[in-house]
């Protein structure tokens, strides 16, 4: 017989699509005091399924990453008890820095499209200005937790 834990585990292809359908999660890295930093952000997949997100270089996040490339990954969602569904991912991050690289991943980043696609050679000028200032952090998941409290039926 199952444990409840085990009942109510994401599968490797439900935690895939969930992670698609959401738009964003809180990212917890290690503060300069050692106290966790969370903020919530955007975030993207690439074609191997690491998440990828844009923040500015200079952000306290990358600082942060920076001197500990660990950090947690939070998504969740639900109101109800049996809609509460989340997916916790422990990750190495890597910072890209190259603007070429940078622009590119941002384009799998659903909320920076308009960041990266110009409408006129202004724009375009004010898009390169702005990506000159951001990286990318690509997050290598290593353990993942999930639950789904859906899978109950209502049993709780």
């Amino acid at each position: 017989m199952p444990s409840r834990r085990e009942l109510i585990e994401m599968t490797p292809d439900e935690i895939a699509a969930y992670l698609l359908e959401q738009k964003r999660m809180i990212v917890v890295s290690n503060g300069p005091h050692g106290l966790p930093h969370p903020m919530p952000m955007n975030y993207g997949l690439d074609e191997t399924g690491r998440v990828l997100m844009t923040t500015f270089a200079k952000s306290q996040k990358v600082k942060n990453l920076e001197r500990d490339p660990r950090a947690s990954l939070l998504v969740e969602s639900g109101m109800r008890y049996d809609e509460m569904k989340a997916v916790i991912l422990y990750c190495d991050a890597e910072i890209v820095r190259e603007p070429d690289a940078v622009r590119a991943l941002m384009l799998q980043i659903t909320a920076d499209v308009a960041l990266t696609s110009a409408k006129s050679v202004e724009m375009d000028d004010q898009i390169r200005a702005s990506i000159a200032k951001r990286v990318v952090i690509r997050f290598t998941p290593f353990r993942t937790i999930s639950w789904d409290h859906g899978k109950l039926g209502g049993a709780y």
